[in-house]
């Protein structure tokens, strides 16, 4: 089993303005890949909040998987991705990019997306959009590569040769 950790950035959610859907679709895309979401909060659009609840997810959590979702578009509030940044060792580009580029294929618009994804220590986190749709979409991308990179990560895997 992988544990997960789910971050929504949502001013309105923090608030408790807007129900944060996009969770839902997280909890039952990470379940085909044998993963339980173990940890979940919505926080505002805040750098250092999103910065310290990865580091908390990662370092005392020791979660496998975290996912964000919201604050990866273009206005002022949207910084998970540099609160991401701040926290990683090492980037995991090609999960970002593939998203972009299948996004593309759906809506011009996708590659408008910042979102990173990088390794803090043996957790892997990944930011996705904040939109339901956009995140089954991109996890419909992604999924089926993830539990190898988790096994890796993990160390229960080291044979990258098929």
């Amino acid at each position: 089993m992988y544990k997960i950790g789910i971050i929504t950035a949502s001013d309105k959610g923090s608030r408790g303005e807007r129900e944060d859907l996009s969770a839902g679709v997280i909890r039952e895309e990470v379940a085909k890949i044998n993963g339980e979401v173990l940890e979940y909060i919505v926080v505002p659009d805040e750098r250092d909040i999103i910065k310290d609840k990865l580091i908390e997810f990662c370092d005392v959590k020791k979660l496998d998987l975290v996912f964000t979702t919201g604050g990866t578009g273009f206005s002022p509030r949207d910084v998970t991705p540099e609160a991401t940044l701040a926290v990683v060792d090492r980037l995991v580009p090609g999960l970002p990019e593939l998203m972009r580029r299948e996004g593309y294929k759906v809506t011009p618009r996708a590659i408008l997306s910042r979102a990173a994804a990088g390794i803090r220590k043996q957790t892997l986190i990944i930011n996705l959009p904040g939109s339901p749709k956009a995140v089954r979409e991109n996890l419909g991308w992604i999924l089926d590569a993830l539990p190898h990179g988790l096994d890796i990560l993990k160390g229960t895997d080291s044979e990258c040769a098929r």
